[in-house]
């Protein structure tokens, strides 16, 4: 489950949240799968793992040149997992967002100077107090030139003083993707209210500039 902010008391809309989080799966609506479209042609399409998928969806939705992006898990050994066994640790998978765009309007450099901004590449397998393997920065990428492209920036951001320590992201080729389920789509512009929106997405959102 998503890990709350030191000295926050879970109660009110906290502690139903995460009731909420916590009896998912009950409704067969909820357990709907996101669908996930082809790729334009001239399109790239890339996986992107920065803490918390709902983090990373309201960030990069900010930005112009993204066609589409879905949320869901990546670089695991077990087929068809579901938010409740990722959650747990159990499946190895990465929470990860599918980011198909348009490298006319948005270059790729640039888009991984936004992955950079929105999350602490440094901490193994920990995003604030989200903490675990399904929380660990990664990059999966479709083609070469991508992967050129990734360890270049890597290299760049070592040399800078943008964090104190190296960073430890997962660069890998894209493996099996498994959509996340629908509720967990546009989860901050559908649950603005909810505790983990409010204190955790909306704080990022304001750091970064990006919010309403």
């Amino acid at each position: 489950m998503k890990s709350w902010i030191s000295g926050l008391t879970l109660i009110g809309g906290l502690a139903i949240l995460l009731t909420t989080m916590l009896n998912a799966g009950s409704s067969g609506e909820m357990m709907e799968i996101a669908e996930v479209k082809p790729v334009p042609e001239g399109f790239g399409e890339v996986w992107l793992g920065a803490g918390c998928f709902w983090c990373v969806e309201a960030v990069l939705e900010k930005q112009g040149g993204i066609d589409s992006i879905v949320s869901g898990y990546m670089g695991g050994e077990v087929p068809n997992p579901t938010y409740r066994a990722v959650c747990a640790g159990t499946t190895g998978h990465a929470e990860v967002v599918r980011v198909v765009y348009d490298p006319e309007k948005l270059p790729f450099e640039e888009l991984l100077r936004w992955f950079w901004k929105l999350h602490d590449p440094t901490t193994l397998n920990r995003q604030g107090n989200d903490v675990g393997t399904q929380y660990r920065s990664a990059i999966y990428y479709t083609t070469e030139a991508q992967k050129t492209a990734v360890e270049k920036s890597i290299k760049e951001l070592n040399a800078s003083d943008m964090y104190p320590g190296n960073a430890v992201t997962e660069v890998a080729k894209a493996s099996a993707f498994y959509p996340a389920e629908k509720y967990h789509q546009d989860y901050y512009q559908n649950n603005k209210n909810q505790g983990y929106c409010r204190f955790v997405i909306l704080p990022k959102l304001e750091k970064l500039g990006l919010d309403d």
